[in-house]
């Protein structure tokens, strides 16, 4: 029987959503989770594929704005919940999705595309490329100390609970985004991802726990964890799990790691998903004790590749003809001109000789300015075509702090 792609209707959520549950093992999400996505689904934005009566493939797209290198707010579709029918593999269901979609997003006017791979190798093919990164820590506190600038002193931390404190956090949140390429501006309902605690998921750690970091009446940090209590014969050894963890200052973000070294009965801080420039790898007295692992995190497509590389500005002046491989979009395909600076950029349609050329996946991943040019060329992946481009978008593109995605969707 001919397969279906066809936008998610409201009663059909129930089905959908069982079939990308399937696709991941099975497990059925807590209550708690199960209504946090019912309502975050956005159903006008989401595919489904049809076999008959059966639904046995998944696909949506959030409405996202991620921050972009010169702090704006770019909008970009938050490419989410795919999946396909072990039943129905190898049929050309995740091809016809992602068609679909990269379609959709176009006519949206979306110049950008961006997801979280549960395996990275699938989406290189539809043109997204790894963009931010981010560090697993696990830090041995016996053996680990911080060294905290002047005026760590002077910053008040204490227990708030989650909920209590989710206007403060959300509010200090908002004044980071501009600030990291790669961040979200949350829309309403996006704050109660931080708050989900399912009793479930915890794995004997204790219930999520808050602390705000003050200074006067000022909230300038906070941190949210959760505690592991775990005893051997020789005493104590729990863990605190961090989930997340934001502040305004040098002086805040060290109070609080601080704080989180320091909780009693504890030899270990597990910290996932932080930026792969955390000020406190500065700070800590050996960071052979960290256990750090970097993973990719967020990738990124560029849809319409004049608007994306114009919403951006340039660390240095830049003017540079890029030939753009894009084969399944293939409207980016082509020559274009670029230059810009640290106040805006253009980026047109041109007849000049290439500079440069790479596909667009490799634009996706440069684009946020965490991956260079120049490393893509060492692998192969960029070719300099005019001797010097490479060097000057090389450095063109970078940014001043390592983009970061905060959370996953």
């Amino acid at each position: 029987m001919k397969t279906d792609v066809r936008v998610l209707r409201k009663p059909d959520w129930d089905v959908w959503f069982g079939t990308l549950i399937r696709a991941f093992g099975g497990v059925p999400e807590s209550p708690e989770e199960l209504e946090l996505d019912r309502a975050l689904t956005e159903h006008d934005r989401s595919l489904g594929v049809w076999d008959g009566d059966a639904c046995v493939g998944t696909a949506g797209a959030f409405t996202f704005r991620v921050t972009v290198p010169g702090g704006a707010s770019v909008p970009a579709a938050g490419v989410t919940m795919v999946s396909v029918a072990a039943t129905h593999r190898r049929r050309g269901l995740l091809r016809a999705m992602m068609r679909r979609q990269l379609d959709d997003v176009r006519s949206w006017g979306e110049p950008l595309a961006v997801l979280t791979a549960s395996e990275p190798e699938i989406y290189g093919r539809f043109g997204y490329g790894a963009a931010t990164h981010q560090l697993n820590v696990e830090v041995d506190t016996t053996r680990v100390r911080l060294t905290v600038p002047p005026g760590t002193d002077d910053v008040r931390l204490r227990y708030v609970a989650p909920a209590d404190a989710l206007d403060a956090c959300e509010a200090l949140y908002a004044q980071r985004v501009p600030e990291r390429p790669g961040m979200l501006a949350r829309r309403p309902g996006w704050e109660r991802l931080g708050l989900l605690d399912p009793e479930s998921d915890r794995g004997g750690r204790s219930p999520l726990q808050c602390v705000l970091a003050e200074r006067g009446a000022d909230v300038v940090g906070y941190a949210r964890f959760r505690v592991k209590p775990d005893w051997d014969r020789s005493g104590p050894r729990g863990a605190v799990h961090v989930s997340a963890l934001e502040a305004l200052d040098p002086a805040a973000h060290a109070a609080l790691w601080r704080f989180l070294f320091d909780i009693d009965l504890t030899s270990t801080v597990v910290a996932p998903a932080r930026p792969v420039d955390e000020p406190w790898l500065h700070l800590v007295s050996d960071i052979r004790r960290c256990s750090v692992q970097v993973k990719d995190a967020l990738h990124v497509r560029l849809v319409d590749v004049g608007a994306a590389l114009e919403a951006r500005t340039y660390q240095t002046p830049v003017d540079v003809v890029f030939e753009v491989d894009d084969a399944f979009c293939t409207w980016n395909a082509g020559r274009w001109r670029l230059t810009g600076d640290a106040k805006g950029a253009s980026c047109k349609r041109t007849e000049e000789p290439a500079d440069l050329s790479l596909s667009v996946r490799e634009l996706g991943s440069a684009y946020l300015g965490g991956v260079s040019l120049a490393s893509l060329a060492a692998a192969g992946r960029v070719r300099e075509l005019r001797q010097g481009a490479l060097a000057e978008a090389s450095v063109a593109f970078g940014s001043a702090v390592a983009p970061w995605l905060p959370h996953g969707f």
